[in-house]
């Protein structure tokens, strides 16, 4: 009450007929918020109807016209709650449903009662039919995403590559420990447990959310099995009995969270997340030595004393500085012997430090700012890490030009982003080099030319990146390189002006299409021309 007494005196009076909608899940919540009972509207479950077409939305029914009783018992034991009736539906996706037994077993698995009244109990119960059926990697997979506070936005890449590092995932069925991650993450979403909020061009989803009562069980399973200790999150979970394994740290008052962390055996942490305010850390918790994971993206305030601790945390696998206000990193960094990823995007970085050669386990280094172009100067040493498969956000300037030899050595690397060129002499030392790597691993490729020419020399490549999947071509081209019709793999296709498109119509793999179009009379009718109906819908 004494919160939403702050919030109401800071609106504005008027006669201007503004109203004030709030939502609760709480009726005590909106007592205390509206002062006329009339003006509460209680929200209604779903009628039946309303509650099979979601059900069916989620789950395809390969033989819709059987077992009809089974089916609507089930979507009647929902209770016409929406995020029951997802979660449910998510349980059955991922079986057999020709079966009648498979329809019965979760019929079965349901309480009774829940038809009647679906209580927060009940609700629970469904949750916990949904995280039994997981399988115990996937289990822990789930389990972590109670490290991110409410309504957060979880990035795919972040999480999957947080989840290799805790070593939750392992290489399975002939595919990488990164393919396993892929699938891992799909399934969750698969089952309804985490939604898409934003996918990429290429279809895949960039960003997940969890929805809050799922988070609130997830929590409070977490808090359960001493898997995630929260400190400072939306829901209160009670001080581990047991050696804290890995701690997030969300906005709180700075007071609260050392009062609380006094009491905690802080010796065995793993894994380490602040969000949003260095101030919210103690001092001591940059002296442990055994953190494998850090992830401090967004954070605020971070001193030169305590980036110099950071780089003495030797079994570090997972860093994150990302959108840090940080210029130059120390040459201690190339003491991190077991570091698998660095993340130094929206940062001052330009440039690292020549010990970085000695990070042979280094996967992911994750540099620059697209939006302005700043960027990483690529580097003799930056070759020598030879395990490399994501290199984003470089740059190769007039210097350059004995590195760019070196890049052969990159025959791992699976993507590349270069988002400035320097130096125009550099095109007959990059081309053979692009040509290497794309013979081996590489599958992804961005470049920024900044209007030197650079892209229009892509056409001499003499032999095409043919199993390339995604294609970024930032700046000026003039011309569509002759040999792109060659590339039968090829799904994403990023930057080019309308001339001569017709060649992108035998693509016939192509699913995003990105283009400018030069200010000129008729480009739309030039658009039809060239990409023909063939292209339509791509």
């Amino acid at each position: 009450v004494p919160s939403w007494k702050k919030i109401w005196e800071s609106l504005p009076r008027n006669q201007k007929g503004s109203s004030i909608v709030v939502t609760t899940r709480f009726k005590s919540v909106a007592n205390a918020c509206c002062h006329h009972q009339e003006h509460i509207c209680m929200l209604e479950p779903l009628p039946h109807v309303a509650s099979k077409q979601l059900f069916f939305e989620t789950v395809t029914d390969p033989k819709p016209e059987e077992f009809q009783e089974t089916k609507d018992d089930i979507v009647k034991k929902c209770g016409g709650l929406p995020l029951a009736i997802v979660a449910v539906a998510g349980l059955l996706a991922r079986r057999d449903l020709t079966e009648k037994s498979q329809w019965e077993t979760v019929k079965e698995s349901l309480n009774s009662d829940l038809d009647k009244k679906l209580t927060p109990e009940g609700l629970t119960q469904i949750l916990n039919l949904c995280y039994n059926d997981l399988p115990a990697d996937l289990k822990n997979c789930l389990l972590y995403l109670s490290i991110f506070p409410k309504g957060c936005s979880i990035n795919r890449k972040r999480l999957i590559r947080r989840w290799i590092s805790e070593g939750f995932i392992a290489e399975k069925d002939g595919k990488t420990v990164e393919e396993v991650a892929e699938d891992s993450f799909n399934e969750l979403i698969g089952r309804s447990i985490v939604r898409a909020v934003e996918h990429s061009t290429n279809g895949k989803v960039k960003s997940c959310q969890v929805h809050d009562m799922i988070l609130e069980y997830i929590v409070s399973k977490s808090s359960e099995e001493n898997f995630i200790t929260v400190i400072g999150g939306h829901w209160l979970t009670g001080t581990p009995s047991n050696k804290v394994r890995r701690l997030s740290l969300h906005n709180s008052n700075p007071d609260d969270i050392k009062e609380k962390i006094e009491n905690m055996n802080l010796s065995h942490v793993r894994s380490l997340t602040v969000f949003e305010n260095l101030h919210h850390l103690p001092s001591y918790s940059f002296k442990s030595v055994i953190l494998q994971v850090l992830d401090l993206e967004g954070c605020k305030n971070l001193n030169t004393n305590q980036l110099k601790k950071i780089f003495k945390m030797f079994q570090l696998k997972y860093l994150s500085l990302r959108n840090m206000y940080i210029k130059k990193l120390p040459s201690e960094i190339g003491k991190l012997q077991y570091l698998e990823t660095l993340d130094v995007r929206e940062t001052n970085v330009t440039e690292l430090p020549s010990s970085i050669g000695r990070l042979q386990k280094m996967v992911h280094l994750l540099g620059g700012n697209k939006s302005t172009r700043l960027s990483l100067r690529f580097t003799e040493e930056i070759a020598k890490m030879t395990a490399l498969q994501t290199l984003s956000g470089i740059e190769i300037n007039r210097g350059s030009t004995p590195e760019l030899g070196s890049m052969h050595s990159l025959t791992r690397l699976k993507k590349l982003s270069i988002y400035n060129l320097r130096g125009f002499h550099t095109i007959n030392e990059l081309l053979p080099a692009i040509e290497h790597l794309t013979g081996y691993s590489l599958k992804s490729l961005a470049i920024d030319d900044g209007f030197t020419g650079f892209l229009d020399s892509m056409d001499d490549l003499s032999t095409p990146p043919k199993y390339i999947l995604s294609l970024d071509l930032s700046g000026k081209l003039l011309r569509v390189p002759r040999w792109i019709k060659e590339l039968e793999t090829l799904e994403k296709l990023t930057s080019l002006e309308t001339d001569g498109l017709q060649v992108l119509s035998q693509l016939s793999k192509l699913f995003s299409l990105t283009f400018s179009i030069n200010a000129k009379e008729n480009d739309s009718s030039c658009l039809h021309q060239n990409l023909g109906e063939e292209c339509e819908g791509k």
